[in-house]
């Protein structure tokens, strides 16, 4: 995981606004069918819907007024964006089996190819990536 500035949308990015629990499902929906189409293999493109999920989750659980999810591609990866206005985010450790909570942002960690974080004047946005 990396911290810091993030490099440019570009225009060609596709986006889906989220702000209430029922939108994860076409959140997950739209992620699967632009992953896709975009060339990502229908097994890694899963991957990349269970990290955006449990990212809008967290979205809608500690955060006011919902995100939006921007998606695009370059000829070697898929990347995906979830944009809110929360706090930053901490990418760490799993936490011990006892442990009722905590996993989601440790599992994202471990299904995607690269994650960064920024915040900036769009809000706090972690970038997850998929290589092809």
């Amino acid at each position: 995981m990396t911290e810091g500035s993030a490099e440019a949308v570009p225009p060609a990015a596709e986006t889906m606004a989220y702000a209430e629990p029922r939108d994860v499902a076409a959140v997950r929906s739209f992620v699967r069918a632009a992953a896709v189409e975009r060339g990502l293999a229908p097994t890694r493109a899963d991957l990349l819907v269970l990290a955006v999920s449990e990212l809008t989750s967290n979205t809608l659980q500690h955060t006011a007024g919902g995100g939006v999810v921007r998606l695009w591609s370059d000829d070697r990866r898929v990347v995906c964006e979830v944009v809110d206005g929360g706090a930053a985010r901490s990418f760490g450790q799993m936490p011990s089996s006892d442990s009722h909570r905590g996993r989601g942002l440790a599992i994202v960690t471990r299904v995607v190819d690269k994650v960064s974080t920024s915040t900036g004047p769009d809000g706090t946005v972690v970038r997850v990536q998929m290589d092809r």
